[in-house]
């Protein structure tokens, strides 16, 4: 059986499953999905995201989860929080993130998830911060942001250390939520 971790009026954020992974791999492989990131993920690469998120949920108790419309059971993407990696100068902290279908964009979904997910990560993780990052062109990202309520912090602003020099996307925007 699945778990699930949070529930909203609309999702299920639950562990992944290996259904979950054709329609994850079709989003990592689509140019408007992947529009911020320095490149569209292969197969391989896309299976070792979800492995990833998989191991973070089996590690700590938590991570970016799978999310699912609960009117369809159909899986579109992922919401989460997960320990920032240590290569990030923000580490050690707790960030937050979303990944969806652009079946399911405009509809309110990822500040849906993320606001269950900052709740989780206050109430029962006992956080006393969250943060994302994004490259400074994502808009839409950086809007959801704001919905939920987290600040820029321009202080914070850095050069991804995992995207090439002279890459569009290596500038990076940090955002936090303090209790």
């Amino acid at each position: 059986m699945t778990r699930v971790f949070i529930e909203t009026e609309r999702l299920k954020l639950r562990d992944w499953c290996d259904a979950d992974r054709a329609v994850f791999a079709s989003m990592n492989a689509d140019p408007e999905v992947m529009r911020y990131f320095p490149a569209t993920q292969s197969l391989a690469e896309s299976n070792a995201s979800v492995d990833r998120c998989m191991a973070r949920i089996t590690n700590d108790g938590f991570g970016f989860f799978a999310a699912e419309l609960k009117a369809t059971g159909a899986f579109i993407g992922f919401i989460g929080i997960q320990k920032a990696p240590d290569y990030l100068p923000v580490a050690p902290a707790i960030e937050i993130g979303w990944r969806l279908s652009p079946k399911v964009w405009g509809q309110g979904l990822a500040p849906e998830g993320a606001k269950a997910c900052l709740a989780y990560a206050f109430e029962t993780l006992g956080a006393d911060e969250v943060i994302a990052i994004t490259t400074h062109t994502n808009t839409p990202s950086r809007r959801v942001m704001e919905k939920i309520g987290m600040v820029r912090d321009e202080t914070g602003d850095f050069d991804h250390a995992m995207i090439a020099e002279g890459s569009p996307v290596r500038a990076h925007v940090l955002y936090r939520l303090c209790l």
